[in-house]
């Protein structure tokens, strides 16, 4: 009989497999999970070359996975001063007064939009501060940055743009530049020129920032982005990547047929722990920023626009990679976004079901939660971002949306109430990582959403595994604690399922371990 790698004893094993959900034990070989059972089941595992690792009672999942995250694109992202604790204005004065300089620059990220309370995102209420230098402040949502005149002449941009998708340079009642770029196309033309790390610099803070994610539990990412491929091979070919990467590159307006083509043939490629598989689309942008699609204009006149100018070119592209086989996520928060996305499934048909995914859905109405489990369309959600709104609706979001749509937020346990397949992230850098954080949140939403009621244990920890098997299109061989299936695995101090919310997110985390690998051993 062959030997095993791993053999994990004394665990509390919560499988999550109807036919055995209950365990002590579990035997790990070639990256997979050879037996489950109790102490007798695995001791003939045992072998001279076998590490044994009793848990002493700890609880064994199988391993989180965060099912919306930018891992490699979000070290550019998160570069810089990090402006997420700032609450007010004078705040983040002060902040910029002793900042850092990066080759002459000021960068920053994780700027809330509700430190400007109430007045427009305007260069001018910082410019006085800076002594002149440029700077590029993302704000928290990712779809956004305020920058100064200085930062604006170094890119030279000295007025208005057009742009193929819904992206813009803000301008005031006179047409002077505010230095607010709203979303991607209108970010780039001054991120291009920002001061870039090396290559040994950005392959040091992967493997550190997979390392402090394995370290909260994760043993998985679905990265919504392309990232860089040649850094992340590279990693990898190095030594063991922490958390198992599988990324959807964008498509994003004016892709035309090469464009696709292009976007099916990088299906597949990878390396150990890395897969490029599906395709990411943007359907709408932010609430904060007047960029969700909405059925109605927010409450400052503006949200009736789709990020794609013609959003039957959108459905037209979605049709295309279907055929071919791959997967697509729809970045969609606004109604009207979230419907043109479900109306683009459903005209697919049948073979559509559980092929295709809607990211953030942040506020939709009664008549089209109960399409996601009709249509088998996946409801992929970061509750973390609950905590950017506030239970009176004196937020950024909530004014935007006004009462009645804000009433709507994070819809989670109605969705899966519904009978949809609901897959949890955290959307880093736009929230943290921690997985814990991820599934106590689920459980007890915050902010806007915390009226409203949240996931059970189970339905959390289902959320992080299962149901991101369901997402990613691996259900046959991830999510479970079953033979035949991956070895990633989570043990926690505690039981996710059935220990109060708040310990879930202070939870020790025993061990970490991706594809038969121990990458995180705790106390």
């Amino acid at each position: 009989m062959p030997t095993a790698d791993l053999v994990i004893t004394g665990a509390r094993v919560r499988t999550l497999d109807p036919e055995r959900p209950h365990a002590t034990a579990v035997a790990v070989r070639d990256g997979l999970i050879a037996a489950v059972g109790g102490q007798d089941d695995v001791r003939d595992w045992c072998g001279s070359g076998t590490e044994v690792v009793d848990l002493d009672g700890a609880s064994l999942v199988p391993g989180l996975v965060d099912c919306h995250s930018h891992p490699v694109w979000g070290l550019e992202m998160a570069t810089g001063l990090d402006l997420s604790s700032v609450r007010d204005l004078g705040g983040l004065r002060a902040a910029l007064a002793a900042a850092e300089r990066i080759d002459g620059w000021v960068i920053g990220f994780g700027l809330d939009h509700n430190v400007f309370e109430g007045r427009p995102v305007d260069r001018a209420l910082i410019e006085d501060v800076l002594d002149g230098a440029p700077a590029f402040l993302r704000l928290y949502d990712g779809h956004s940055a305020l920058v100064t005149d200085a930062a604006l002449r170094a890119a030279g941009v000295t007025g208005p743009r057009t742009f193929a998708q819904r992206s813009h340079l803000a301008t005031d009642a006179d047409g002077r530049l505010t230095g607010h770029l709203v979303e991607h196309a209108a970010m780039d033309l001054v991120g291009e020129i920002l001061p870039r790390p090396s290559h040994t610099e950005r392959r040091t803070r992967l493997v550190e920032l997979l390392s402090a994610m394995a370290a909260t539990g994760l043993t998985g990412a679905h990265v919504m982005d392309l990232g860089d491929l040649d850094l992340v091979d590279a990693v990898a070919r190095e030594t063991v990547l922490p958390v198992r990467l599988r990324f959807a590159p964008w498509c994003m307006p004016g892709a035309d047929q090469d464009a696709l083509e292009e976007l099916v043939t990088l299906q597949g490629r990878g390396g150990r722990h890395w897969r490029v598989g599906g395709v990411k689309f943007f359907m709408d942008g932010t609430v904060e920023g007047g960029t969700a699609w909405l059925e109605h204009p927010d409450c400052h006149g503006q949200g009736t626009d789709a990020f794609w100018p013609d959003p039957s070119a959108y459905s037209d592209a979605v049709r295309q990679l279907h055929g071919a086989g791959v997967r697509t996520a729809t970045h969609a928060i606004g109604d009207a976004a979230v419907r043109h996305v479900l109306d683009t499934v459903e005209s697919l048909g049948p073979g559509s079901h559980l092929a295709h995914r809607v990211e953030h859905i942040e506020s939709v109405p009664d008549d089209t939660v109960g399409r996601f489990a009709r249509l088998g369309v996946i409801a992929s959600m970061q509750p973390p971002h609950t905590g950017y709104t506030r239970a009176d609706r004196s937020d950024e979001w909530s004014l935007r949306l006004g009462d009645e749509r804000a009433s709507r937020a994070w819809r989670l346990r109605d969705l899966r109430d519904a009978g949809a397949v609901v897959a949890l992230g955290s959307d880093w850098p736009i929230a943290h990582y921690d997985a814990r954080a991820v599934l106590a949140t689920a459980r007890t939403p915050r902010g806007a959403a915390s009226a409203r009621a949240g996931l059970t244990g189970l339905q959390a920890l289902e959320g992080c595994t299962t149901h991101a098997g369901l997402a990613a299109g691996e259900a046959a061989f991830a999510g479970l604690i079953a033979e035949g299936f991956r070895a990633d695995l989570t043990a926690l101090g505690l039981d996710p399922v059935d220990a109060p919310a708040d310990e879930v997110a202070e939870a020790p985390v025993r061990l970490t371990v991706t594809g038969g690998q121990i990458v995180h051993r705790g106390a």
